[in-house]
């Protein structure tokens, strides 16, 4: 009787393609002209977001802390950080999409994932954010929006790992404007304008 095939391994092209379905639905010229720098049609990208959701179901499933280790090897940074009350750890991994930035994970010290998002590399330099015109697409992260255009209030995201800010910024006139911001995965992928505040 024939053995069953191994399955192959998840990568981490593997793994940065899961992240580019998640944008697909904002940027998707961005997210096909990224897909063909990783070699990747557009069925591999599906087959390995199914994969990963299979991975995410699987009554065997690793835990997620373990789970990134596997997909992304030893991480490139572990930083001890405090959350409110609470310590846990940052760990950091370089993906060859997004050269500057680092994909992040923070885990409790029971072992929890808290967060799973992109945020900028350590000696990268950070986006000039002045105006409505600096918020484009895969431009900046949550935090550096929140901090150029602070006080901003996050907003309910429509996924795990989606997320919202709504701030004001302003145009290229001058005139402030009522913005709400959307992230997937931690990286901008659109803006909305509400209106003017004059």
């Amino acid at each position: 009787m024939p053995s069953a095939p191994v399955p192959r391994p998840f990568t981490s092209a593997d793994f940065q393609l899961v992240l580019l379905r998640r944008m697909a639905d904002h940027n998707p010229q961005l997210v096909d002209d990224a897909r063909r720098a990783l070699g990747a049609s557009l069925s591999e990208m599906r087959e390995a977001n199914k994969r990963w959701q299979a991975m995410l179901r699987s009554p065997r499933a690793r835990s997620a802390a373990a789970r990134y280790r596997s997909v992304l090897g030893a991480p490139e940074s572990v930083t001890p950080r405090r959350v409110g009350d609470l310590d846990c750890e940052a760990r950091r991994w370089s993906l060859p999409l997004w050269p500057d930035l680092r994909f992040e994970v923070l885990v409790g010290a029971d072992g929890a994932v808290w967060n799973e998002w992109l945020v900028r590399a350590p000696g990268a330099a950070p986006p000039v954010l002045r105006t409505l015109a600096d918020l484009a697409p895969w431009s900046c992260t949550v935090d550096e929006a929140a901090r150029a255009f602070a006080p901003a209030r996050p907003l309910q995201g429509s996924a795990p790992t989606r997320w919202g800010l709504a701030f004001t910024a302003p145009d290229r006139d001058g005139t402030p404007r009522e913005v709400t911001a959307e992230f997937t995965w931690g990286l901008l992928q659109r803006t909305a304008v509400s209106g003017s505040l004059h």
